[in-house]
């Protein structure tokens, strides 16, 4: 009643076979091409995390701003500065200061500390001097120092109401 036919019977295992080896061959390349992007993914991930902690952390503190008075303004700003708690190196060349406000003068910076180029303890402190910065008697200005890594600090300066010839006045 039923006739057994052995040999296409073969020949549908040995299809199957095939359809198999080609589907774990199609999944192992996909596995290896999802593998390569996840890892320059992660590597992206990193190296963008690095950078925005470095512009967050890598920053100066001001610790004291002082000016001598000649002509009735403040001038010959000097700041001391120290690296934040949590910075790496801070690189006193690659310091950028600019300032906003009503003052005269045009900024000129210098570092003032010598044989300090690099900021590398939280206990090193360098002076910066701001030549032609000149502030009138109750005037303000606020800083911003931009360092390297592009993290910013903002210092105020404000001059006090009274300016004596020759002081030196905390500003």
């Amino acid at each position: 009643m039923f006739e057994k036919n052995n040999a296409e019977r073969g020949q549908v295992g040995i299809g199957t076979l095939i359809v198999f080896i080609a589907m774990v061959l199609v999944a192992a390349i996909a596995a290896g091409v999802l593998i390569n992007t996840a890892g320059f993914l992660q590597t992206q991930a990193e190296d963008t995390g690095t950078e925005s902690t470095e512009q967050v952390s890598d920053r100066v503190q001001v610790l004291s701003s002082t000016g001598t008075v000649t002509g009735g303004s403040a001038e010959a700003v000097e700041l001391t500065i120290q690296k934040a708690p949590g910075a790496g190196d801070i690189v006193l060349d690659q310091l950028f200061i600019e300032w906003v406000g009503d003052v005269s003068g045009e900024l000129d910076v210098d570092s003032a500390t010598e044989d300090i180029e690099v900021l590398s303890e939280t206990s090193e402190r360098a002076t910066i001097s701001l030549t032609g910065l000149s502030l009138d008697p109750g005037q303000s200005t606020d800083l911003t120092i931009t360092t390297g890594s592009g993290a910013q600090t903002d210092h105020s300066l404000n001059a006090p109401d009274v300016l004596e010839e020759g002081d030196t006045v905390r500003l």
